[in-house]
């Protein structure tokens, strides 16, 4: 018997998924794939700040959920590539539109929280 998903079961499979999508690191990932297939040294560089463990983490994972393909070619040293799978398309989207509202927003985030971290009540 199949069950239909549901996120708020703790026991779903879906959860993992969203814990994927929810990592800050995944998402910036999606987002320079979605452009264009990339090697692991040009992702280091282009994600400010992302350590070469997390980053290989990273890709592991979304390689492990079909988002990305991993492609090696056989030279010295190993030349390996990172691109989205047609599944991984299909949600780079949907997270490239999260981050352009949070870019968006950012400047009404940041006065919500100085007004919180004040006390101020009226939002």
């Amino acid at each position: 018997m199949l069950h239909r998903p549901d996120a708020f079961n703790a026991r779903c499979p879906t959860r993992q998924v969203l814990d994927r999508i929810g990592d800050k690191w995944a998402v910036l990932v999606l987002i320079l794939l979605e452009q264009e297939t990339l090697r692991f040294n040009e992702l280091r560089r282009r994600i400010d700040s992302i350590s070469q463990k997390m980053l290989s983490q990273t890709l592991k994972s979304l390689e492990r959920d079909g988002l990305i393909s991993r492609r090696a070619f056989p030279t010295v040293p190993v030349t390996v590539e990172y691109s989205l799978t047609p599944l991984g398309r299909t949600l780079a989207g949907t997270v490239a539109a999260l981050t352009q509202w949070a870019e968006a927003h950012i400047g009404e985030v940041e006065e919500a929280q100085r007004r919180y971290d004040r006390g101020d009540i009226a939002a």
